[in-house]
């Protein structure tokens, strides 16, 4: 029990910035292995963040004038809040990714560009699209099924997107080097075990908030569908453009899966 307690608090501390310091740091204690076991907790991290961007939604909600623009003034401040939880740690990824790959380079040079902390064309374009794409669907969710529908979504986007990356991990090899990292250490790997307990933590969460909320069934379906759709496309292509994930990659697929989630719903809100 105190193990799985010290490995979500690792978790904690290299996906948020919330602090884990002083004698509870010391506490936690940091090895490889602690990291890689820690990978479990990712979920769980994903539904703190998104528990606190749900109600950073349903507060600026409940305090912004009645306005159609409200709804996109609360994505926006909803996107600011998380972006600064995690140290923007996924958006960084995603915009490194889409240097990377965005031109025709072998992995070799796909690798040495993700390793440049600069951002370059296709990265910087890449990720305003992300952001704009990620304001407006959950605006669009605001407007379509109201606030607490909305949120209830994002939390349950929050934690798929956390999920899909160990899948990543799971099924291809590290090909990042661990001397040319820009920032934290990674967990590189993920094994059967660690896995399955985030495998059951995901239905868990997910089913608690589906049950919870009285939402039509199949927006539900076209959320999960669509994220475990676009979790699976982004594996494909990390395996024809890279053979393998790095850190980098794996922050992309969060953010792929945030969007192809929070689409689905929207969608799913159309088929209802």
């Amino acid at each position: 029990m105190l193990s799985a307690v010290r490995h979500f608090l690792l978790a904690l501390q290299f996906f948020t910035r919330v602090p884990i310091t002083g004698r509870l740091a010391q506490w936690v204690g940091f090895s490889p292995a602690m990291l890689r076991a820690s990978a479990a907790y990712f979920p769980l991290v994903g539904a703190l963040v998104g528990a606190v961007g749900a109600g950073v939604l349903l507060a600026a909600l409940a305090w912004l004038p009645a306005q159609p623009a409200a709804a996109w003034v609360a994505a926006a401040l909803v996107l600011a809040v998380t972006a600064w939880l995690t140290g923007a740690f996924h958006e960084d990824g995603w915009a490194d990714t889409c240097d990377a790959l965005g031109g025709a380079v072998p992995p070799e040079r796909a690798l040495a560009i993700m390793k440049d902390s600069r951002i370059g064309s296709y990265g910087a374009l890449a990720l305003v699209l992300m952001v704009v794409l990620q304001t407006g669907l959950l605006a669009l969710l605001v407007q379509a099924a109201g606030g607490q529908a909305a949120a209830a979504v994002l939390g349950v986007a929050h934690v798929l997107s956390r999920y899909a990356p160990l899948w990543v991990m799971r099924t291809l090899p590290y090909v990042g080097q661990a001397d040319g990292r820009k920032a934290k250490p990674l967990a590189d790997a993920i094994d059967g075990r660690a896995l399955a307990w985030a495998s059951m933590q995901t239905a868990g969460m997910v089913l608690l908030v589906v049950v919870g909320v009285p939402l039509d069934g199949t927006v539900w379906v076209a959320a999960v569908g669509a994220a475990a759709w676009a979790g699976w496309r982004m594996r494909a292509w990390l395996a024809r453009r890279l053979q393998g994930f790095t850190g980098d990659t794996l922050g992309a697929t969060q953010q792929v899966v945030l969007a192809a989630c929070l689409l689905g719903a929207a969608l799913g809100l159309q088929g209802g």
